[in-house]
């Protein structure tokens, strides 16, 4: 079968059209022929051994891709997590890990909403259980999962959305999704004293995370409180864009009403994977159907892997991989 594979000993999938086809080992399983992919920086962390959840793996050929988009043996179109990659014609699932999916969903943005999804629902509704009402700040919001979570902290309520990152006309572009204000994190000073003044005027309840490294630090050292009340505030880490690790003083912790929390896997209850599968994922592919939630994508073609899949495309940009 046609699949993009990393040798061992290789950082970059290859194209080739004679891999062998995947085998289901139990009646929990089943074959879908693979019409489209999404590659996130999970897909590229976990390839390269770089994420937690592949520790101690060992080398060997592999077919990256944990999700996608496919076809059934009886035609019925499916999203699913993948137990073989999805970057490939076909691919082993778990009959209880798949959506199906509404007719007037295209296979390209169903392929490129369920980690963005995951890595802003979860973080809202678990995580920080979000009520509404509330005063997000999104770190990080330019970015194809950030963009996504102002849309559903919209849905979910918010009172408030502030969202922040350095290009100024990309954080103007994201009022339209329903961001109330922006702050820009290219001068700490600035950055510090506009946050500190916000926090002050309407004290913000939720600070969802995609970067962590110094950006994460202001915000924290924003929140240090001087020995009097402090106001609530949940900070959940999501990514890790810009470093993964962070100077924090030991006075943050005990000088504010401060909950420390990430969301990802590993993270996440079974119950609350369940719920993401049977309700939130679908609720979210019905809402693009829709029209009312919006991801941009680029799509490209298999065989074109190894020219993509270090490119740096456009930041919000999902790149979705059609098979």
């Amino acid at each position: 079968m046609k699949a993009a594979v990393i040798f061992p000993q290789s950082g970059i999938p290859q194209y080739t059209e004679s891999f062998s086809e995947p085998i289901t080992t139990s009646d929990e399983q089943a074959i879908i022929s693979v019409k489209a992919a999404a590659i996130k920086n999970l897909d590229k962390a976990k390839a390269s051994g770089r994420h937690y959840s592949t520790e101690g793996e060992k080398s060997q050929a592999i077919i990256p891709g944990g999700d996608g988009v496919g076809l059934l043996a009886d035609g019925t179109r499916v999203y699913a997590l993948g137990v073989t990659g999805m970057l490939a014609e076909k691919a082993v699932v778990e009959k209880n890990r798949m959506i199906k999916l509404p007719d007037s969903i295209d296979n390209v943005t169903a392929a490129a909403l369920p980690n963005a999804v995951a890595g802003s629902a979860m973080a809202l509704r678990f995580s920080a259980r979000m009520n509404g009402g509330e005063i997000i700040l999104i770190n990080g919001a330019t970015g194809v999962t950030g963009k996504l979570a102002i849309q559903i902290a919209k849905l979910y309520g918010a009172g408030k959305i502030i969202v922040t990152g350095r290009n100024e006309s990309a954080l103007q572009a994201l009022q339209a999704l329903g961001a109330d204000e922006y702050l820009l994190t290219t001068h700490d000073e600035t950055f510090v004293k506009q946050l500190k003044k916000i926090h002050q005027q309407t004290p913000i309840d939720i600070v969802v995370d995609y970067l962590w490294g110094r950006t994460a630090e202001l915000i924290l050292e924003t929140l240090k409180g001087t020995g009097a009340f402090t106001h609530r505030t949940r900070f959940v880490s999501v990514g890790s864009m810009t470093g993964d690790t962070i100077q924090l003083s030991s006075q943050i912790l005990r000088s504010v009403n401060l909950q420390l929390s990430g969301s990802g896997l590993g993270s996440w209850t079974k119950e609350e994977m369940q719920l993401l599968l049977t309700e939130i994922i679908p609720e979210m592919f019905q809402l693009a159907a829709d029209n009312k939630l919006k991801v941009d994508t680029m799509n490209i073609p298999l065989k074109e892997i190894e020219q993509v899949w270090d490119t740096d495309i456009s930041s919000g940009t999902r790149l979705v991989v059609e098979i």
